[in-house]
């Protein structure tokens, strides 16, 4: 079996050779990488192959994946939990398996969102290039100690709870806000309301999947019921934030800080190197201004336990998929 993986990363290929030869030496698999991200426009490198790979940011809508079908491509096979990137309306109508990685380490991701607090709190980014200067001054550095606030964690599935964990062993009150309660978060805080969760929360992390339900979740208007001076984190999909909207409170003062490892139209940025290159986005640029924000480039689940899981994943989804038996991590069903 060809398989070609697309956004394809040094790391991706040492990981995935990896798991390849320990686990599948027996199976005549190939994997061919390709550093382009899949699209209109890129599809055509998917002709010849059994099965792609994807990430994040490639684009699998109705024309792609007809295209894919087209050429005989059998399985899409995504390394990472989210899907909203795949057109499953018509992954149903052609027939197609995609499968998914619906847990990869979900610390990773949920010790990231404690680098960022942690980072943006203390104000240890600006801390290292003042000294790096010689400038030991604190004025401007203040920050407030975690034990005894309130955190809100939205979505409380498995990134959702390593991260509330993380939380109350600071010693904060954790609440949480996801339509599906869960008994294991129930060890750990409280469910409750979304105005609640916003007006009471000191710090608001976002962990739910993206989706028509939580599509710009935080907009103008579930900005204003946020406790003023709250910090906002978003690990989970960019667009779950409205940049603007997050532009507008920051300004005013009322959203304290802000930290991003996703971005809405990161597809364009994360995951490449622009630094000899100017960057066409006024609404990224116009982020990055704030000294009260902190933006990293998708980075989250980026720990060798959690590349070796995906790698791991991905590749068990094929096995099931050319061995014909039930694959636990389906997603080709609306």
């Amino acid at each position: 079996m060809k398989i070609a993986l697309f956004s394809a990363q040094p790391y991706d290929r040492r990981f995935f050779e990896e798991v390849l030869h320990r686990d599948h030496s027996d199976k005549d698999w190939a994997i061919t990488y390709f550093a382009d991200r899949l699209d209109a426009d890129t599809v055509a490198l998917a002709q010849g192959f059994d099965a792609i790979c994807v990430f994040v940011n490639d684009q699998l809508d109705a024309k792609v994946l007809r295209t894919l079908k087209q050429y005989g491509v059998e399985a899409v096979l995504l390394r990472c939990a989210g899907f909203n990137n795949v057109d499953l309306t018509a992954v149903q109508a052609l027939g197609l398996h995609v499968s998914r990685v619906p847990a990869y380490s979900p610390e990773a991701v949920a010790e990231h969102t404690l680098a960022l607090v942690m980072t943006l709190n203390r104000h240890t980014h600006r801390a290292y290039n003042r000294v790096r200067e010689g400038n030991f001054m604190l004025d401007g550095l203040l920050g407030f100690n975690l034990h005894g606030k309130t955190v809100g964690i939205i979505g409380t599935g498995q990134i959702g709870l390593a991260t509330a964990r993380i939380f109350k062993g600071f010693g904060c009150r954790v609440l949480a806000h996801d339509p599906v309660e869960t008994p294991d978060f129930m060890k750990l805080g409280h469910y409750a309301r979304l105005d609640q969760l916003l007006g009471e929360s000191d710090i608001v992390s976002l962990h739910c999947p993206l989706k028509d339900a939580t599509y710009r979740l935080i907009s103008a208007e579930t900005l204003t019921r946020m406790k003023p001076g709250a910090l906002l984190v978003n690990t989970s999909r960019g667009a779950l934030i409205d940049t603007r909207s997050v532009i507008d409170a920051l300004k005013s003062g009322h959203l304290g800080a802000l930290a991003i490892d996703v971005y809405e139209q990161e597809s364009s940025l994360f995951f490449q190197d622009h630094s000899n290159a100017y960057i066409d986005d006024e609404i990224f640029l116009r982020l990055t201004t704030f000294p009260n924000v902190i933006v990293t480039g998708h980075q989250g689940f980026f720990t060798q336990e959690a590349l070796e899981q995906i790698a791991s994943t991905t590749l068990h989804n094929l096995s099931c998929y050319v061995q014909g038996a039930v694959c636990e991590n389906i997603c080709s069903k609306v």
